[in-house]
């Protein structure tokens, strides 16, 4: 698989970054919700328990199809996280009688439908890197600084892949292209979405490589203008475009390659035809090259050589970039 880079970190850091409870947190920053209807939305506390763990664990307990479920987003297994879930209100009474160390349920409000991948506004991340040294704690809040100012690259992140990166993507490809069979949906899909991932951050690692200090706009890219959550492709890259660039109102985006899907043009085409794959029967998608986290903070404790982030990132991205980011190396 294709080493994520980041050209703006010119310093690699050898902090201890962990995985848990206590030092991986989530929060799920949800949408509005209408108060009225016929589904009733659960504020869910979890540790140690994926969502497709929950999901079995609650459509066991309810004696419902796990589809009945609605859910925003996956949270990680390795992690204390707070998401918001759907259910149909005539099974709520339920609830009250279920019971789990891992999982703690707050009823919240109704809503007028399911919840669906998505629906959400983002994602809160609390974070401590461990055995961090007073001198690099500098270089840390240098780096912040500059995400702040520049975003970051909105590559997949390793948990993507899964565990076994090889395997899985040599399963992909047998799906595609072989007589590979794979039984369970759930699992075909998530090997199909890691096939179209691996493109992805390949692209992303090509046009990052165009410039050093900046992500380098082409004619022909296609552009998702955040306000109004929607994509666009400008007739040429004007001073307008670079302007709402810098100014965080719009990024670049790049292909997952499948079915219906648009692609970019003129010079953007030219980098981004070498990483697209017609054989694919996925669905396609276009994701932003480059995101802009918001309200970030660093707290440093010298005695612990502990420093804690806080920061919150747009909903499909992955905190775990931005402390590879900061230690200027991939985590596996």
């Amino acid at each position: 698989m294709i080493r994520r880079v980041y050209p703006l970190n010119d310093k690699t850091l050898n902090f201890k970054f962990l995985q848990n409870e206590e030092d991986f947190i989530v929060e799920e920053q949800p949408i509005k919700f209408s108060n009225s209807g016929n589904f009733v939305v659960l504020e869910i506390k979890k540790q140690n328990c994926d969502t497709w763990e929950l999901l079995d664990r609650l459509s066991k307990f309810l004696g419902v199809f796990s589809n009945e479920i609605g859910y925003a987003g996956l949270k990680d297994k390795r992690a204390t996280t707070i998401q918001y879930i759907t259910i149909p209100k005539k099974y709520s009474k339920e609830l009250k009688n279920f019971k789990s160390k891992k999982v703690e349920i707050k009823e919240l409000c109704l809503h007028n439908k399911k919840l669906n991948i998505g629906d959400l506004e983002g994602n809160r991340f609390k974070i401590n890197l461990h055995e961090v040294e007073k001198a690099d704690i500098f270089h840390i809040e240098k780096i912040l600084k500059i995400i702040s100012k520049f975003g970051m690259p909105n590559y997949f992140g390793y948990q993507r892949f899964g565990k076994d990166v090889k395997d899985n993507l040599e399963k992909a490809k047998e799906l595609l292209f072989g007589d590979g069979k794979v039984k369970d949906k759930k699992v075909a899909k998530m090997l199909m979405s890691a096939y179209q991932s691996t493109f992805f951050n390949a692209w992303l690692v090509e046009r990052l490589k165009l410039d050093k200090n900046s992500f380098k706009l082409l004619n022909g890219d296609i552009f998702y203008d955040i306000k109004n959550d929607k994509l666009f492709t400008p007739k040429s890259i004007s001073e307008k475009v670079l302007a709402d660039f810098k100014e965080h109102l719009i990024t670049p985006t790049g292909l997952l390659p499948g079915r219906d899907v648009y692609k970019a043009r003129e010079e953007a085409l030219k980098i981004e035809q070498k990483y697209d794959d017609s054989a694919i029967s996925e669905k396609g998608y276009r994701r932003e090259a480059i995101i802009f986290p918001k309200n970030i903070t660093c707290k440093y404790d010298l005695e612990k050589k502990m420093c804690s982030l806080d920061f919150t990132l747009p909903k499909g991205s992955y905190a775990t970039v931005l402390v590879e980011f900061l230690a200027n190396r991939n985590f596996s």
